[in-house]
């Protein structure tokens, strides 16, 4: 088939690999995808490199200003998305769900051709927590026509699902596609022990952590454990990625007088990170928003890691407490239930691997690849054109 694939992301970060992954897996299926959207930076880019200009205006202007001109944005996306539509006569439109864009939504409007949305995020409530939104009503408005105006929703959790339920779209209208992995990219890569070896981190029982370090993350528990650890399990901290709890996160280390057994290693190259989490022990998911769908969570499985990960609905629709990862309880009063679920898999050699080879036999298991998630699109899809 013959398909455009609309979006509003001009950053090479998380959403990048999402979009590039998921571009590659339908071409690779022998369809053939239009991509339409602002300049991005290529390949060469720093994986992890901001939307520049974008990041710019969202930081200076006021914040009802900025959220106009990103609704004004839909004007020149339609013009933009209609002559893609005119040149190429798609069979369907992919486009990658933002606040304040209609121009999909238009285009189905006025051409009629099938529009399917996928969903990483309730961004109205995300950003009303996070960012702050001025125009709160239009905010809430525009997601529900987004959603609600659409063929299908493919929100990446069930949980997720659950917001969009809740914004009035039909059952069978939402259909459920979790994030993936590509095999090829996260085959088995440098062995753990080089990686240990070029940070200096022999003998060491490594905990990682990969992504942009924020403070929700939770990694100040870490450092707080292996502090207390006192070298009992000779612990370290290995953390693949930058972000803005970096210096909370040093400091703090400095603090516990455990600088020398954390290391960040900064952004690394996309092609890298499976070399990184070879060198993991113990994979980190300390800290998950209720309806994510982790990107590093399909990494560690890939690669086979021992998962620590926190107990919630969204997280259990992947693993399974015991098999594939040790979960951690996150309700209030157990907050020592994170801690007791590393120094559980510190202690437990044989649990370790009994967790890693679950993690590994997952991903086919229950399907986990971006191909598979291409499969489940254009299914979605050709089920809707039988109709």
């Amino acid at each position: 088939m013959k398909i455009l694939f609309h979006h509003r992301i001009a950053s090479r970060d998380g959403q990048a690999v999402h979009m590039d992954e998921m571009i590659d897996a339908l071409r690779a299926l022998g369809h053939e995808v239009i991509l339409v959207g602002p300049a991005r930076g290529g390949q060469e880019t720093e994986f992890g490199a901001d939307a520049g200009l974008i990041a710019t205006l969202k930081r200076l202007l006021p914040r009802a200003i900025y959220e106009m001109l990103e609704a004004v944005y839909s004007v020149p996306a339609f013009l933009r998305l209609f002559q893609a539509y005119n040149r190429h006569q798609p069979d369907f439109v992919y486009e990658r769900y933002n606040l304040f864009m209609f121009a999909g939504l238009w285009l189905k409007r006025l051409t009629g051709v099938p529009l399917v949305l996928e969903v990483n995020g309730p961004i109205f409530e995300e950003r009303s927590l996070h960012d702050g939104l001025s125009l709160k009503t239009f905010a809430a408005w525009a997601q529900g026509v987004a959603w609600r105006g659409v063929d299908y929703v493919l929100p990446v959790t069930e949980v997720l699902a659950g917001y969009v339920r809740h914004y009035g779209v039909p059952d069978n209208r939402i259909h459920v596609i979790p994030n993936g992995i590509n095999p090829v990219r996260f085959a088995d890569g440098l062995a753990g022990e080089d990686i240990k070896a070029k940070y200096g981190l022999q003998g060491k029982l490594v905990l990682g952590f990969t992504g942009f370090i924020r403070s929700w993350n939770a990694l100040d528990r870490v450092i707080e454990l292996i502090a207390r650890d006192n070298g009992r399990h000779n612990l370290h901290l290995l953390v693949v990625g930058d972000g803005p709890a970096r210096r909370e996160i040093t400091e703090l280390a400095q603090a516990r007088d455990v600088g020398d057994r954390l290391t960040i290693t900064g952004v690394v190259a996309r092609d890298a990170v499976a070399d990184h989490v070879n060198a993991f022990d113990i994979a980190l998911i300390p800290g998950v928003t209720e309806y994510a769908s982790p990107l590093k969570l399909f990494e560690y499985l890939a690669l086979g890691r021992a998962i620590i990960a926190p107990d919630m609905p969204n997280i259990r629709e992947i693993l399974t407490d015991g098999e594939n990862a040790v979960l951690f309880a996150t309700d209030s009063g157990k907050e020592d239930a994170f801690a007791s679920a590393i120094l559980r898999l510190c202690d437990d050699a044989a649990l370790r691997k009994h967790i890693a080879s679950g993690a590994k036999a997952t991903i086919d298991a229950q399907g986990l690849t971006w191909s598979r998630n291409a499969m489940r699109v254009v299914e979605v899809v050709n089920t809707h054109r039988r109709q």
